[in-house]
């Protein structure tokens, strides 16, 4: 099977999928989307996707079944979902912007299709082949958030350049994201005259906690690390961003 027969824009979303073999076994082929956001992230990612499925033919509910799992961030549920989506041989496995759901799938089988959307290099972590000729059962796109760390840490400094103190909020069971975005971090801080202070979140409620020891200790920016479940909580970030000392919101 050719890649160009199963690639899929995830963001944008168009995905296609000879799902005929497939559906001799069953009613209708499963798509399982998993995602490490909460099920609250704004909702035009699965616009996105139904629309590229209907643009290949395929209507939700009609000729293919789509499961949404939301993870909400925490990646210890992996291991157990992938054992299940294998166990039950679904046709494709969609992950989109999510490294660890990427990587949990591509560990969890070697046969089911899987079509991902990461931030890092798919080669480097064993993927695909290449780039030219990914080969194996994944294929799908790279965003690039890895390689701009050290880049957005200088667009930070640039727009505020009077702020040293600099927060760095990593989600600590995004492992592979966390130790890139510090390592980057540390590399380009003393150059800029910043000093890092290291802050970890997995919950809604972590993130709280963080804002309010940012705030506590007097910390003049935040860098927010890539990572699925914190792109999926912008407005908790905006809004605790807007609220003062004394964790008072400002009108």
């Amino acid at each position: 099977m050719r890649r160009r027969e199963f690639i899929t824009l995830v963001s944008g979303g168009a995905l296609g999928w000879p799902f005929a073999l497939h559906a001799q076994q069953q009613a209708m082929p499963v798509v399982a989307f998993v995602s490490g956001q909460s099920s609250d992230a704004p909702p035009r990612q699965v616009a996105a996707f139904r629309k590229g499925l209907s643009e290949t033919g395929y209507v939700e509910g009609q000729n293919v079944t789509v499961e949404y799992h939301w993870l909400d961030g925490q990646y210890d549920r992996l291991p157990q979902l992938m054992a299940d989506l294998v166990r039950r041989h679904v046709a494709v496995i969609c992950s989109p912007i999510s490294h660890p759901t990427t990587l949990a799938a591509k560990a969890a089988t070697a046969t089911i299709p899987i079509v991902f959307g990461v931030g890092f290099d798919p080669v480097k972590f064993g993927l695909v082949a290449s780039l030219a000729r990914p080969g194996g059962n994944a294929t799908g796109i790279n965003f690039f958030a890895a390689e701009v760390v050290a880049k957005r840490l200088g667009l930070l400094h640039d727009l505020v350049p009077k702020a040293v103190r600099i927060a760095v909020l990593v989600n600590p069971a995004n492992v592979s994201s966390a130790e890139n975005t510090l390592r980057e971090i540390r590399e380009a801080a003393p150059s800029l005259g910043l000093q890092i202070q290291v802050l970890n979140a997995n919950t809604i409620r972590k993130i709280e906690e963080a804002f309010a020891t940012l705030v506590r200790e007097r910390a003049e920016a935040l860098f927010v690390a890539p990572d699925s479940f914190f792109q999926s909580r912008r407005v908790q970030f905006a809004d605790n961003a807007a609220c003062d000392s004394r964790r008072v919101c400002r009108p």
